[in-house]
């Protein structure tokens, strides 16, 4: 165990060193802004793929046909939020633009790792910047890019979807774009169901430090499970508050089924990357 704890962590010191390398790389030779952003996304997406196989995980997707559906569209995605492997695993199947705090951004590993995968930020303490905040992030999707929102305002234990933001859900409204709500669901670690004695292994949340919980989770296996909920598409008069209601509505309900894998077989795609 201790000789394979070791092997992943050298891994995935390569692994991020490279992210970070090629990061760096294309901030210098990309002038353009859009460009610059489009490139560190699509890198963010080919090293997360290769991530979920240092992080040991099998990766289920249902209802991958409303991905296709979007594939030339940009858009709003929604989704729950428990642990920083959740925007690995988005990543790995779709090149996103991930809205996160302005508090993420000053942390010195954190803000790099962020900065360097494209990301958009925002200050959820400061309401005043709320408005060019909603622009810029409306903008993004204008240029065709594919943002994601997570609207619990932070990560939490799992036990349940907490309560949505409704501000940022503005964004769609003036980008006029569809919403794709994404319910992400960690179903296993070693095998072994996730319940209260081993939920704090995978679910990143309040003042845990980060390097410790990410060196606890090497070496482990884990499935996951990300549902493709119905398309909001965007009509005319809707509200913020009437947007967070539907798209809540539809994540806490995929979270709390008690799902018959053989109902979901015929509408899903699973991949297993080791």
């Amino acid at each position: 165990m201790i000789l394979r704890k070791i092997k992943c962590i050298l891994w995935h010191i390569y692994l991020i060193s490279e992210f970070f390398l090629v990061s760096a790389l294309i901030r210098i030779f990309s002038a353009d802004s859009k460009l610059c952003r489009k490139r560190l996304v699509k890198n963010n997406t080919r090293i997360s793929k290769r991530f979920i196989r240092a992080f040991n995980i099998k990766l289920t997707i249902n209802n991958s046909e409303s991905l296709q559906k979007l594939q030339d569209i940009p858009y709003l995605a929604v989704s729950n939020h428990t642990t920083y492997l959740d925007i690995i695993l988005l990543s790995a199947v779709e090149n996103f633009v991930f809205i996160t705090s302005v508090e993420m951004r000053k942390n010195p590993f954190l803000g790099r790792i962020t900065k360097s995968g494209g990301c958009l930020y925002t200050n959820r303490k400061k309401y005043i910047s709320l408005p060019a905040e909603i622009e810029k992030f409306a903008s993004a999707i204008h240029q065709g890019f594919k943002v994601v929102l997570f609207p619990e305002g932070t990560s939490t234990n799992g036990i349940t979807v907490q309560p949505f933001r409704r501000s940022l859900f503005q964004v769609a409204i003036e980008a006029k774009c569809p919403i794709l709500p994404v319910c992400i669901k960690y179903k296993a670690i070693d095998g072994k169901k996730i319940e209260k004695k081993n939920r704090d292994l995978i679910y990143w949340y309040g003042d845990m430090p980060f390097l410790i919980h990410y060196l606890k989770i090497i070496g482990h296996s884990l499935e996951a499970q990300i549902d493709i909920l119905t398309i909001i598409p965007y009509q005319e008069g809707k509200t913020r508050q009437e947007l967070a209601n539907q798209v809540y509505g539809q994540i806490l309900s995929s979270y709390l089924e008690q799902e018959s894998s053989v109902d979901k077989q015929s509408s899903s795609l699973s991949m297993v990357l080791k």
